[in-house]
C-alpha cells in the first residue's frame, strides 16, 4: 500500500540538526476555510529539527489538538482549546523561537502578502532584512576580521597591540555571528547541538586559546557562506512562489449601474462579472459570459500552446488572454482560485519529508553526537597519546566541533525534493509530497482509464457512408437535420461532424433507448441504433456485416431510414489522443507496463488498446472491478500506478502505489483523490513524473555522497593531520554551497 498523504503536514519529524541559514522568503500562507485555529508565522523555523524543538517544547501543553507546519512559510497553525494558547506561545519563545500572529483573513489571500497581519520581511534573522543591510553588515566584518588578521601579522608583539588586535576580532564576531550566539546559546541550554551550538563553542574556544585572528575569519567566512546558501536555497524554496505574479492584482468589474471598475481581487465577489482585454492575465477562476480568445494556460497546464476559449468554457486566474476582448462571470475567490489551490499544495508538499529526508535526519540526530564526542576525546586524549600540548590538542578538537557540522547532509535533501516539486508544478504537474517524487521511479506498471485519459472523453463523427443507393448529400442533410434536434451525445457528435445544410424536421420526437424520429418534406425518418433498426425489419446480411465491422473497431453505428430502407450509417466512436501513442512508447521505454481498465466492453476496449499500443486492455469493469484489477497487477508487476478522473476510479487511486488525476485544472475533487494531479490531460506528464523521479533520487545520493565524502576527508585530516579551522569552514560550507547548486539543477527547464 502508498504511504499515507500528509498534506496537512503535521507530521512527527525525527529529531535532526539545521544548517540554520537558509531562509524562505515570505510566501502567503493559505488557510484552509472552516479549519479552527491560529496561524504563527516564526521566522527562523525552516528545517526540520527546528520543528522537532518546537514539538518537543509544546508536547507538555494541554488542549492542543493538532500541529499543522509548513516550513517553506515558515508557519505554524495550531489547533487548540482557548486556554492553550498563551502557554503554547510561551513555550515556543523559551525554546528559542518567536511566533508572530498571521491574519486569517489577509494570510487567505492568495494574491499577496499579508501585510495587514504583520511585516513578513523583518525578523531576528540577519538574512531578512535585505541582502542589502545584512551583505553590509557582513562584508563589515570580514574588514575587520583582515585587520585583525594584519594586526596578529604585523604589529610588534606587545600587549597593547594584542589588545588592540584582540578588541577588533571581538567586533567582527559580534557583527558576524550575534545571531549565531543567540541560537547557539538557547540551542545548549537545551541540550541540543546544532550549527549555531558548535560554531558558537568552537569561535569562543579559539578566541580563548589566542586563535582570536582566525576566530574573527572564520565567524565572518562562516556567515557570508550561510548568507549566499540562504539564497540559493531561496531559489528552490520560491520557485514555486513565482506562481503568485501570475495572477494581477486589480480586475476590472461591473458594477450595479454597469459601470466597470478596476478593483482588487480580494474584494471581487462570486458571480461578478469580469472584464479581461486582450494581453491581460486572468485575474480569477470564472466561465465566459461574452467574447471568444485564445488563453495561455500554461501557468497552471504547462500546455505550451494557447486554447481557444468561447461563451460557456473556463478559464483560470494566471492565464494570459492573448487574442480578443472577453467577460467572464466569477466562480472561485480570490484565495480559492485554481492558481491558490496549485500553490497551497505545493507549500504543504514542501513540508512534507521524503524517504531519504527521514533517513539523512535520522543519520544526523547520531551523527553529529558522535563527532562531538570525538572532539572532547582528541581535546583530553591526544595529550596524553600523541605528546601534544594542551592548546594544539584543544584546537584540533575545536576544527573537528566545526567539521561536525551536519549542514551539507541535512540540506542536501530538502532543496533537491523542493526543486523537484517546484520543477514539476511548472509541468503542470502537481506532486503532493516528496514521498511521490521519490517512490515514482519504482514504478512497474500503470493501469490506465480509458475514456478521458486515452481517449478525448467525447464522442466524434469518424465514419460516415450512404446506403443502398441513396444520394450521399440527401442523406447528410436529412441526418444533419434530425441530429441538430437532439441532445444526446452521439447524435451532437453526428451534427458537429456534418457541417454542410441540415434539413428541417417536423413532428420530432425521441424514441427512448432507441434514436429518433421525425418528418421531413412529408417524409417520415428515424435516426437510431442497430436495435431500432433490427425491430424495423430493414437489417439485411450486407448490412449486418457492416455493422460488425465498425462494432468490432469499437465504434457506435446509428442509421438513417425511411419507412422501407437504410439510408446512410454513421460511425461514432471516442478517439483517443494525440499524445496517447507516444506517451504509451514513453512508459514502455521506463520499463512501465501500461494496462488498460475500462467500464467499456472489451471490444471497444481492445480497439482502443490497438491504437495505443497497449497489449493488456480489460473491458466490462465496475469500479469494484478495477480495484480489484489494481490488486492483480501489483502482484503481478509490483508497485502500480493508476490514472483516472479522480472520482468514478477513487477506489482504484486509493489502492494504487501512486495515484495520478488527470485533468485537475479546476476540479476540486480530482486533486483532493490522487497523489499527483496532472492540471492537463496529457498522458505524457505520468512519463515525466516517473523521469523526474529518477533524476531526483541520483541527485539526492549524489549530494548524500558528496556531503559524507567532504566530511570523511577533513575529519581524517583534523585528527591525523594538519586541518585548520578555516578549512573546516571552506570543508562544510563549501560542501553545502556544492549540494544546493547541484540540488536546484533540477529547476532547469
Amino acid at each position: 500500500m502508498k504511504p499515507e498523504n500528509t498534506l496537512a503536514s503535521s507530521h512527527h519529524a525525527p529529531a535532526g540538526d539545521c544548517c540554520g541559514a537558509p531562509h524562505a522568503a515570505a510566501v502567503p500562507v493559505p488557510v484552509i476555510p472552516g479549519a479552527a485555529g491560529r496561524t504563527f508565522r516564526i521566522a527562523t523555523m525552516d528545517c526540520s529539527a527546528e520543528e522537532s524543538d518546537i514539538r518537543r517544547a509544546l508536547e507538555p501543553i494541554a488542549g492542543i489538538r493538532s500541529l499543522g507546519f509548513q516550513l517553506g512559510a515558515r508557519t505554524l497553525r495550531i489547533e487548540a482549546g482557548e486556554e492553550a494558547y498563551a502557554p503554547a506561545l510561551e513555550a515556543i519563545r523559551k525554546a528559542g523561537f518567536d511566533p508572530q500572529p498571521v491574519r486569517a483573513g489577509a494570510a487567505a489571500q492568495a494574491g499577496g502578502d499579508d501585510h495587514e497581519g504583520h511585516d513578513h520581511d523583518h525578523s531576528d534573522h540577519s538574512h531578512e532584512g535585505g541582502f542589502g543591510s545584512g551583505a553590509t553588515r557582513l562584508v563589515a566584518a570580514l574588514v575587520l576580521a583582515v585587520g585583525a588578521e594584519a594586526v596578529s601579522f604585523f604589529a610588534p608583539d606587545l600587549m597593547a597591540w594584542k589588545v588592540a588586535g584582540m578588541a577588533v576580532a571581538a567586533v567582527a564576531i559580534w557583527l558576524a555571528g550575534l545571531d549565531t550566539y543567540k541560537k547557539g546559546m538557547a540551542a545548549l541550554l537545551r541540550g541540543k547541538l546544532n550549527i549555531n551550538a558548535l560554531m558558537s563553542v568552537a569561535v569562543t574556544g579559539a578566541f580563548l586559546i589566542g586563535q582570536w585572528p582566525e576566530a574573527a575569519m572564520v565567524m565572518a567566512l562562516y556567515a557570508i557562506a550561510e548568507l549566499i546558501e540562504a539564497r540559493a536555497v531561496d531559489r528552490a524554496r520560491n520557485a514555486i512562489k513565482g506562481l503568485l505574479d501570475m495572477a494581477p492584482e486589480q480586475a476590472l468589474m461591473q458594477g450595479d449601474g454597469g459601470a466597470w471598475t478596476a478593483t482588487p481581487v480580494a474584494a471581487v465577489p462570486l458571480q461578478a462579472i469580469v472584464r479581461i482585454r486582450p494581453g491581460e492575465r486572468v485575474p480569477l477562476d470564472g466561465l465566459i459570459t461574452q467574447g471568444s480568445s485564445a488563453i495561455n494556460q500554461a501557468p497552471i497546464t504547462g500546455e505550451s500552446i494557447p486554447v481557444d476559449k468561447e461563451v460557456g468554457d473556463a478559464v483560470f486566474a494566471g492565464t494570459i488572454n492573448e487574442t480578443g476582448e472577453i467577460e467572464i462571470r466569477v466562480t472561485a475567490a480570490a484565495g480559492n482560485t485554481t492558481l491558490a489551490r496549485i500553490i497551497h499544495a505545493v507549500e504543504q508538499a514542501q513540508g512534507t519529508r521524503a524517504p531519504t529526508q527521514r533517513f539523512v535526519d535520522r543519520f544526523a540526530a547520531v551523527y553529529t553526537p558522535a563527532v562531538f564526542a570525538i572532539a572532547v576525546a582528541v581535546a583530553v586524549l591526544m595529550p596524553l597519546l600523541a605528546g601534544l600540548t594542551w592548546q594544539e590538542s584543544l584546537y584540533k578538537a575545536l576544527v573537528l566541533l566545526v567539521i561536525a557540522c551536519p549542514c551539507a547532509l541535512v540540506i542536501s535533501t530538502p532543496v533537491t525534493v523542493v526543486s523537484g516539486l517546484s520543477a514539476a508544478a511548472r509541468r503542470g504537474i502537481l506532486i503532493k509530497g516528496g514521498t511521490y517524487l521519490e517512490s515514482a521511479r519504482l514504478l512497474k506498471a500503470v493501469a490506465l482509464d480509458k475514456t478521458g485519459t486515452i481517449t478525448e472523453g467525447k464522442p466524434q463523427l469518424v465514419d460516415w457512408r450512404a446506403w443502398g443507393g441513396a444520394d450521399a448529400a440527401s442523406a447528410a442533410q436529412l441526418a444533419a437535420g434530425m441530429a441538430s434536434r437532439s441532445d444526446h451525445p452521439v447524435s451532437k457528435a453526428i451534427a458537429a461532424g456534418l457541417k454542410g445544410e441540415a434539413a428541417e424536421v417536423q413532428d420530432f420526437k425521441a424514441l427512448a433507448g432507441r434514436g429518433t424520429e421525425g418528418v421531413v418534406n412529408g417524409q417520415r425518418l428515424v435516426l437510431g441504433n442497430h436495435r431500432l433498426i433490427h425491430e424495423r425489419g430493414l437489417c439485411g446480411a450486407e448490412l449486418e456485416a457492416e455493422l460488425a465491422q465498425h462494432e468490432q473497431q469499437g465504434r457506435t453505428v446509428t442509421l438513417l431510414a425511411d419507412e422501407t430502407r437504410v439510408l446512410a450509417l454513421f460511425a461514432v466512436a471516442d478517439t483517443i489522443k494525440q499524445t496517447s501513442r507516444q506517451a504509451i512508447t514513453d512508459l514502455k521505454a521506463l520499463g512501465v507496463t501500461p494496462v488498460m481498465l475500462t467500464g467499456d466492453n472489451a471490444a471497444t476496449a481492445r480497439a482502443i488498446a490497438s491504437q495505443a499500443g497497449i497489449e493488456d486492455a480489460r473491458g466490462d469493469l465496475l469500479p469494484e472491478a478495477k480495484l480489484e484489477a489494481i490488486r492483480d497487477m501489483q502482484q503481478r508487476y509490483g508497485a502500480t500506478g493508476m490514472t483516472g478522473d479522480g472520482i468514478n476510479d477513487a477506489p482504484a487511486l486509493a489502492q494504487a502505489d501512486i495515484g495520478f488525476a488527470m485533468g485537475g485544472a479546476g476540479a476540486d475533487t480530482a486533486m483532493e483523490a490522487a497523489d499527483v494531479v496532472i492540471m492537463n490531460d496529457n498522458l505524457e506528464r505520468v512519463a515525466e513524473t516517473v523521469r523526474l523521479s529518477q533524476r531526483t533520487h541520483a541527485i539526492l545520493w549524489q549530494n548524500i555522497s558528496l556531503a559524507l565524502g567532504i566530511k570523511s576527508v577533513f575529519l581524517v585530516l583534523a585528527v591525523f593531520g594538519t586541518a585548520t579551522m578555516w578549512m573546516a569552514v571552506f570543508a562544510d560550507m563549501g560542501a553545502s554551497l556544492l549540494v544546493v547548486a547541484n540540488g536546484l539543477r533540477l529547476l532547469r527547464k
